[in-house]
């Protein structure tokens, strides 16, 4: 993942562990109020961050661009695992909210 090495310590992290089975090393990234939107669903909170995650199947994570915006940092990728339409192109991680030690608010979408 060349392109990732742009990215925040704690946006590098995500991906590390996120294509892992999940681990509390991948739920302590998140704040305990954090929000999480994926296929227009809204996740908030830990616990419903942790239900999202075993409803979603593993994948892995081919990163084609970080960009830093006014609205946070965007990352492209290109995902691949058990789902329909896999690999799926042009996936886009908007880390809108985050510092150092915790991810606020995550946007998933193309």
């Amino acid at each position: 993942m060349p392109e990732v090495a742009s990215a925040p310590e704690i946006i590098r992290r995500y991906f590390a562990l996120a294509s892992q089975p999940d681990t509390e090393a991948y739920f302590a990234l998140f704040a305990d109020d954090a929000v999480v939107e994926d296929e227009d669903r809204t996740h908030v909170g830990i616990d419903a961050i942790r239900a999202w995650r075993a409803e979603v199947p593993l994948v892995t994570y081919d990163i084609t661009d970080v960009e830093q915006t006014p609205d946070g940092t965007v990352v492209t990728a290109t995902i691949s695992g058990d789902f329909p339409g896999s690999p799926f192109a042009g996936l886009r991680y908007r880390f809108e909210d985050y510092d150092d030690r915790q991810i606020r608010r995550l946007r998933i979408a193309p």
